[in-house]
């Protein structure tokens, strides 16, 4: 049965459409006059407080602007920069940045027509680090660390970190474990922070530490909430984690079904080991062409075991089915992830 919660306005009651006696028409003029007194006041209290909020905005100094909007993409600079006249004026040299990071990554990976080049990538990413923008610090510390200039990348890492850059502070967090002399506290602290602001690739390095205890006492519930919260961001390698959890039972209640779950998830978003193990499971359930493609391309990863089970299960099948299984593997095309 369809019931109506609000009625039509064919049944609405026609008593609302009477006419009421007005006693005292002057009483009615100035009821009128003093409410629209009432509204002039009104508008111009809101003025008030609209002009009161675009000096308060304006009244924010240039180096605290600079510092909160650090981490600001572009759209979001451009965005911020609306705000008031100071604001546009302020954010200007991070706008800049933009520019310089944009060039920056044309010359590291060699597009937009221009040839590689990390020498100019990395004076492209250092012009707009100076700027104050800590995408573009992050970035050089990357530069700096593939020329093996480690101690300047860490160094462009911790400022981006101490201005709240999440990549900045999960880089500064690995380059201590990675460190000739490892600083694992220092190390955990910083993965932390990463991780709370949501960064997948810290909540991964954060579970390893706490599933193995470096850093920090091992907590493997704690371990595998982060390897969860990781792989629910796209993060393959928390995916064959938080299979392997689940179906040893470490840090979750033991579940076959999530397990299976995750581990053709991470499968599915290219993860080698994962693609193996899954083509077994699917070839113990008698799956067999699903299996041949999952250990196809496990093995085409360099998984040297899948080639071999995969010939074991070609020998089983017929020609066509064989053909039609290693054609599904090479038009087989990776989920997307954040790695």
């Amino acid at each position: 049965m369809n019931e109506r919660t609000w009625p039509h306005r064919s049944e609405t009651s026609h008593f609302s459409t009477l006419p009421f006696p007005i006693k005292n028409p002057a009483r009615k003029h100035e009821n009128s006059t003093s409410n629209a007194i009432r509204i002039r006041q009104f508008r111009s209290s809101s003025s008030a407080r609209r002009s009161d909020q675009c000096r308060d905005f304006a009244a924010l100094p240039n180096d605290v602007l600079t510092k909160i909007a650090a981490n600001f993409s572009l759209p979001n600079l451009q965005t911020a920069s609306l705000v008031c006249k100071s604001w546009r004026d302020g954010l200007r040299p991070l706008r800049e940045a933009m520019l310089f990071l944009r060039w920056g990554k044309r010359f590291k990976h060699g597009r937009g027509g221009v040839k590689p080049s990390l020498e100019k990538a990395l004076d492209s990413f250092l012009k707009g680090a100076a700027r104050g923008s800590t995408l573009a610090m992050v970035d050089a510390g990357l530069v700096y660390w593939e020329m093996g200039k480690k101690e300047e990348g860490v160094a462009l890492y911790r400022r981006a970190a101490e201005l709240g850059d999440p990549a900045g502070q999960c880089n500064l967090g690995i380059s201590y474990l990675q460190a000739e002399l490892p600083n694992v506290k220092e190390a955990v602290k910083w993965l932390y922070q990463a991780s709370v602001a949501g960064y997948v690739r810290g909540q991964y390095q954060l579970a390893l530490c706490l599933h193995r205890g470096i850093g920090t006492d091992q907590n493997l519930s704690e371990a595998a909430r982060w390897y969860l919260r990781a792989a629910g961001g796209g993060y393959v390698r928390a995916m064959y984690n938080v299979s392997l959890c689940y179906s040893l039972g470490k840090g979750f209640m033991q579940n076959h079904r999530q397990a299976r779950k995750w581990m053709k998830h991470a499968a599915d978003h290219g993860h080698r080991k994962a693609q193996f193990e899954h083509g077994l499971t699917l070839f113990s359930e008698g799956q067999m062409m699903k299996a041949v493609v999952y250990l196809e391309l496990a093995g085409r990863e360099g998984e040297t075991a899948a080639v071999h089970v995969k010939n074991v299960i070609l020998q089983q099948l017929s020609p066509p089915s064989r053909e039609r299984a290693l054609t599904l593997a090479d038009n087989w095309r990776a989920l997307p992830s954040s790695r």
